[in-house]
């Protein structure tokens, strides 16, 4: 493969392949994202969607080269803030949407996990998602979110406390 700099330069001159080449080596990721975030298959599809998108189209306006990745996050991230303002406004049942997302993969114990994860506020699932699937350290948690790096570090111990005392740990 081509290397990753070289891959980010040749997108930022409008070189679709390039920019799919990149998207590629994160889409899992991405994907992943945004559905622990978002709880539900087809929003979180929607939101990578509108976020690659969105990449695509500002990608000349990208700065950095070496921040790709986590300029693709932060899109990625205020889709999924937006998709979950959306949510507020709504009377939405999440019953459907856990139970599909718990389908996913994995073993009961995995579902029991994600199940347990769904239960977290929705800042502290972003941020928890942002640091283990996505590997962010808090000071880029907090650039992205826009938010004070102690808050991320408090919400997300926080959160972890949470996880781990309804999995009895």
């Amino acid at each position: 493969m081509e290397n990753y700099l070289e891959l980010v330069k040749k997108a930022k001159r409008g070189d679709t392949e390039a920019f799919a080449a990149l998207y590629a080596e994160i889409y899992e990721n991405m994907y992943r994202f945004a559905l622990y975030t978002l709880r539900h298959t087809a929003d979180a599809e929607d939101v990578v969607s509108e976020a690659v998108m969105d990449a695509f189209a500002s990608i000349k306006k990208l700065r950095s080269e070496e921040a790709f990745q986590s300029w693709m996050y932060r899109i990625l991230s205020n889709k999924c803030k937006d998709k979950l303002r959306e949510y507020s406004k709504k009377t939405y049942e999440f019953d459907e949407a856990v139970t599909e997302a718990q389908s996913v993969s994995g073993p009961e114990e995995g579902a029991i996990v994600r199940g347990s994860f769904f239960d977290l506020a929705d800042e502290e699932r972003i941020i928890i998602g942002m640091h283990l699937f996505c590997g962010y350290k808090s000071r880029e948690i907090a650039e992205i979110l826009h938010i004070n790096e102690n808050t991320v570090r408090s919400k997300e111990s926080r959160g972890l406390r949470k996880l781990a005392g309804k999995l009895g740990g």
